[in-house]
């Protein structure tokens, strides 16, 4: 599966984010549409923050939309539907930074549970649980900005399914990898991150 561009990936933060203001401004989905990449279905969250701390977060795990329609639609969830979070506010938008992650399709990792751990690596995979009518996810940014080691990782993405820590002994688990492209401020350059670094691209 090709990955994004750097020139791609900033058109992605940007679609992103004149989706969030258009429809916090006019009540509307924007009708943009991009030809290459954009064009393939592929999996896709939006992440926004506030001062260094999460204000929104909401995606697509699987490739079940085109990119581009995927980013706009996230991105306005993000923003609007997260029950964590109030909706944020156009004069908000000022202040919060926007960050698109392109997710591989999530694969189902089959081993005994005792060996999951080594079979995620922390700063490459990201995590998704399931058991039941329970899932949760975590991108892979996660455990690289709180430290976790690969059982650390797999207790949290537990939690965030509302399931016991202890969950991955008998739930199913899926790893994938993402493309993270984020504002380094609120509306400023956009940069591909490295975990561990982030690689500059252009206003």
């Amino acid at each position: 599966m090709r990955r994004l561009t750097l020139e791609e990936g900033v058109n992605a933060v940007r679609l992103a984010r004149r989706a969030i203001e258009v429809y916090l401004s006019e009540r509307r989905i924007i009708k943009n549409r991009f030809t290459g990449i954009f064009e393939e279905k592929r999996g896709v969250f939006t992440t926004l923050t506030k001062h260094g701390e999460l204000r929104g977060c909401i995606g697509f795990p699987y490739p079940i939309k085109r990119l581009d329609e995927a980013i706009i639609e996230s991105a306005i969830s993000a923003a609007t539907q997260d029950p964590r979070f109030p909706p944020v506010s156009l004069k908000e938008m000022d202040e919060i930074e926007v960050e698109v992650t392109i997710l591989t399709p999530p694969e189902r990792i089959n081993v005994k549970p005792e060996d999951l751990p080594k079979h995620i690596e922390i700063g490459k995979h990201g995590l998704m649980v399931k058991h039941g009518f329970h899932s949760g996810l975590l991108l892979p940014q996660v455990a690289v900005e709180y430290n976790m080691d690969a059982e650390e990782f797999l207790t949290h993405t537990c939690l965030k399914a509302g399931l016991p820590p202890d969950c991955w002994f008998y739930a199913e688990v899926y790893r994938f990898e993402g493309q993270i492209f984020k504002e380094v401020k609120p509306k400023g350059e956009i940069v591909e991150v490295k975990l561990g670094g982030a690689e500059k691209c252009y206003r």
